[in-house]
């Protein structure tokens, strides 16, 4: 028995062991707590990304139109032929 009392070579890695594990279930425990809240400001992000850029499509277009060659006419090869 004296010699488990005086062999400590291993005591200093369990101790960091036990250590890593506990601030690894804390961590764990966090993010499963604020998981929720993390979600709803990416779904919040997400909606309002989405409804800007649905917003700003229609001006968009309506703006490219105007800018063409031609006096702001559409068409491609329609306006092509009306050319020859």
């Amino acid at each position: 028995m004296a010699f488990f009392r005086k062999n400590e070579h291993g005591q200093d890695l369990a101790e960091y062991c036990l250590l890593v594990a506990l601030v690894a279930l804390i961590a764990l425990g966090l993010m499963a707590h604020f998981s929720g809240g993390i979600q709803g400001i990416w779904n919040s992000a997400s909606t309002t990304l989405a409804s800007g850029n649905a917003s700003s499509s229609s001006p968009a277009a309506g703006a490219g139109a105007g800018s063409q060659p031609g006096g702001g006419q559409s068409g491609g090869a329609a306006a092509a032929d009306r050319g020859h």
